[in-house]
């Protein structure tokens, strides 16, 4: 498909001699070179973990996105020049009319398919998948921006829009670019998802368990359309080691249920310690030292720390949120 849309649009770019158009077909050349890349990542992210690579070839998909977060820039970078140098040395422009039939066919194809991509993406996972999706989205209405332009120009016979107009556009294939290579170097350098963990806290939230006590140091990695998950999960001390195990399978079944199977847990069991004691809302507790006072929400503003919670902490911290 994308081999298509690059000979559809070079074919319209040496019809009308369009520097606007150049920007469109560089774009599409990106797609090309991207999609093998993309399918190359996403054959090697599919490999099962190995010796040498004992969480799988996830990343594989972030250095794919890189790559074409890098063409998609360089095809912005080419196309500034191009547009500055039509602007002083124009170029007679020809077709017009055909040349937009051409494009607008384009972009409908791009729409679609970018689409379908990133629903794909979002259900695996994969930010490959994503990446490539929301270029072509992006394509679909910069190319709808790019037919403006050139039926302005068809009815102005202004032939110098041609090269504000890519310059405009070559623009956002530069934002488009950076967005990418920012995303992929999170991927990369393991930035915290705060989306996917937000959402995680209000599930676990909503379905704690009695022996759930405290929960810390959580954090989660992707690779590839794995969630590599760590915590600390505090129980009640006298738990045996059975017993602690099936509230971490409890743990582990509730994220699978909303999140699907493709989920590594390592759950680390902390026991209890009197400071739990005010926060644990277990009923007839034989061993409680101290009354329960109230129930801590685990939020993203404590959950990521490696300490366990308390009282006295919760309050300092609700505390500093105000007066901020």
């Amino acid at each position: 498909m994308a081999v298509l849309l690059f000979i559809i649009k070079v074919v319209a770019y040496y019809l009308t001699r369009s520097v606007a158009i150049m920007n469109d077909a560089l774009e599409s050349t990106v797609n090309v070179i991207a999609g093998f890349i993309g399918l190359y990542s996403l054959y090697i992210a599919a490999q099962p973990r190995d010796e040498n690579h004992p969480y799988g070839h996830g990343k594989a998909e972030f250095l794919s996105a890189a790559v074409e977060g890098t063409l998609i820039s360089i095809a912005g970078v080419v196309t500034i020049y191009a547009a500055v140098d039509n602007f002083f040395n124009p170029e007679p422009l020809h077709e017009l009319d055909t040349g937009i039939v051409l494009v607008g066919i384009t972009a409908v194809i791009n729409f679609i398919v970018g689409y379908i991509s990133v629903r794909q993406g979002k259900k695996n996972h994969s930010l490959a998948l994503i990446a490539s999706g929301r270029h072509l989205q992006t394509d679909t209405w910069s190319t709808l921006g790019l037919l403006l332009g050139l039926g302005l120009i068809l009815l102005t016979g202004k032939e110098w829009l041609d090269s504000v107009v890519a310059l405009i556009f070559a623009s956002i294939i530069l934002v488009t670019g950076y967005r990418i290579l920012r995303r992929s170097v999170a991927g990369i350098m393991d930035e915290a998802d705060k989306e996917l963990l937000t959402r995680m806290l209000n599930i676990l939230n909503a379905n704690r368990r009695e022996n759930w006590i405290d929960l810390h140091n959580f954090r989660i990695i992707k690779y590839g359309g794995t969630l590599h998950i760590d915590c600390h999960l505090t129980v009640p001390w006298y738990l045996n080691v059975i017993e602690a195990h099936k509230e971490v399978e409890e743990l582990g079944s509730l994220i699978r249920r909303e999140f699907g199977n493709a989920i590594e847990m390592f759950v680390h069991t902390d026991p209890c310690l009197d400071i739990s004691c005010p926060i644990c809302t277990k009923d007839n507790c034989a061993v409680r030292q101290k009354p329960f006072q109230r129930r801590i929400e685990w939020t993203l503003g404590d959950i990521l720390t490696d300490k366990k919670h308390s009282v006295a902490t919760n309050e300092r911290r609700d505390d500093a949120a105000h007066i901020g």
